[in-house]
């Protein structure tokens, strides 16, 4: 199975969403950056719990002051990873990074793809496929791809580049100011990566 081979495969899937008439334009796999991303969309409130909170949830409402985890892990993120998005809750970025997360908690390995179309910029991922799993079912599964979001291609600007070690980064910008990056391995090309910028940058 060579790079051609998945690459058409992929174009296939993001083919599959789209309405007609609509043309794609470039397809990528991609992983999404890491480090600091998002803030989550807002979420429903969950009820309250019958009976109180209970010995426990007192206790960690005495401690909770002085619990700062979040804090410090938020900082390893960056000292390791830099910043992968930005974006307040509810954003365009915010909203794509957490269908993304959602699909990444799945069972199974899951491939990110990126579509630019005339009329979109897509956001899909692969069918579930397991770590074992032959190479006819990754072959059926990058045919299958869910769509986890999609933005108008006018309103999204998008520029490739280097950032820390990693010289194939895309960095998607947003009409509301918020944003996300996507990169390729270093051992992969950064080719698809270029072809997505370009595409949404066409007129």
């Amino acid at each position: 199975m060579t790079l051609d081979e998945s690459q058409a495969r992929y174009v296939e899937g993001i083919t599959r969403l789209l309405s007609a008439g609509e043309r794609v334009r470039a397809v990528a796999r991609v992983r999404a950056g890491g480090g600091l991303t998002p803030a989550a969309p807002p979420q429903p409130a969950a009820p309250p719990a019958p009976g109180g909170p209970g010995l426990l949830g007192a206790l960690l409402n005495v401690l909770s002051p002085n619990i700062t985890f979040g804090r410090a892990d938020g900082a390893v993120d960056w000292l390791f990873f830099g910043v992968g998005g930005r974006g307040e809750p509810g954003s365009q970025a915010s909203l794509l990074h957490h269908a993304l997360t959602v699909a990444a908690k799945g069972s199974g390995v899951r491939d990110l793809v990126l579509g630019v179309t005339d009329q979109r910029l897509l956001l899909g991922a692969t069918a579930p496929v397991g770590l074992l799993s032959s190479s006819a079912a990754d072959e059926r599964a990058q045919t299958d791809v869910e769509l986890l979001g999609s933005v108008p291609r006018t309103t999204v600007a998008a520029r490739v580049g280097r950032y820390r070690l990693n010289w194939k980064r895309l960095r998607i910008d947003f009409a509301d100011g918020s944003w996300l990056s996507f990169h390729v391995p270093l051992a992969d090309s950064g080719r698809p990566l270029r072809e997505v910028a370009a595409a949404l940058s066409a007129g």
